[in-house]
């Protein structure tokens, strides 16, 4: 097989171009809510029993500042980079400031920036309920507990849909999404297959929040590509982060690496 350098353009144009549809795919999953039932529901359903798992009706994620720090590589380390940049939610509004980048520019410009362009589209023009983890877009099963003593709920997507994941969500004793973790139901393009995604949450403030988001995937004439996205938040609903939850929040990232 040629080198990346030996592959014409067009080949090369089309590899950058799938990992760019992996990253934009993994950031919608990683930006789905989780809408859970209520605890008083009487349903033995396995979607109520998924939202029963998740505990009373949450206080929803409406707005939010955090720095994001994202970082994307292949394998062969011929292509990474890094970037950091301010996020906002407010109003039904997402927008975001560029603080820092360095490294590829070809995987900064086409990757980490247009993952950040692409999920402002998307959530301003409010199209992101094919991505909520709720009983429109799966099927939920019981399944125990893992190695660590935490419950499992097995996640089924009802379609096949690169916002939607194949896999399980992991809760803690009382009932807390800890993690959800699979693999895509559908390869963002033809270049992409294998793409696998862990995705951590946490409290901050009584709000559930996702805190980091852990992916791979195969490309084609690329190899193995990764991307790791970290929140560090500010302020959550209108409400400034204590600096001691932003440490134990870090430290939770920190401890399930």
């Amino acid at each position: 097989m040629r080198s990346q350098q030996q592959q014409p353009a067009s080949q090369r144009t089309g590899s950058v171009r799938s990992l760019v549809l992996c990253v934009a795919a993994f950031t919608l999953v990683a930006g789905s809510t989780i809408l859970p039932a209520n605890e008083s529901s009487s349903s033995s359903s396995p979607a109520s029993l998924f939202g029963n798992l998740l505990g009373r009706t949450d206080q929803p994620l409406t707005q939010y500042r955090a720095l994001r720090q994202m970082h994307a590589a292949t394998d062969t380390g011929k292509h990474e980079a890094w970037l950091e940049a301010w996020t906002e939610l407010k109003d039904g509004h997402f927008s975001y400031e560029i603080v820092s980048e360095r490294g590829s520019e070809t995987v900064r410009g086409k990757v980490l920036r247009s993952l950040l362009k692409r999920e402002e589209e998307l959530v301003n023009s409010g199209n992101t309920e094919r991505g909520d983890i709720t009983d429109a877009n799966y099927d939920f099963t019981e399944a125990g507990r893992d190695e660590a003593g935490s419950r499992v709920v097995q996640i089924k997507p009802k379609r096949s849909d690169v916002l939607l994941v194949d896999g399980r969500a992991v809760l803690d004793a009382g009932g807390d999404l800890l993690r959800v973790e699979g693999r895509l139901a559908k390869n963002p393009s033809f270049w992409t297959s294998l793409v696998n995604i862990v995705r951590r949450y946490a409290r901050i403030g009584g709000v559930r929040v996702p805190i980091a988001t852990e992916t791979t995937a195969k490309v084609k004439m690329v190899g193995t590509s990764t991307l790791k996205v970290v929140y560090d938040y500010e302020s959550v609903n209108g409400q400034p982060v204590r600096i001691s939850e932003r440490r134990s929040t870090a430290l939770a990232h920190t401890a399930a690496r």
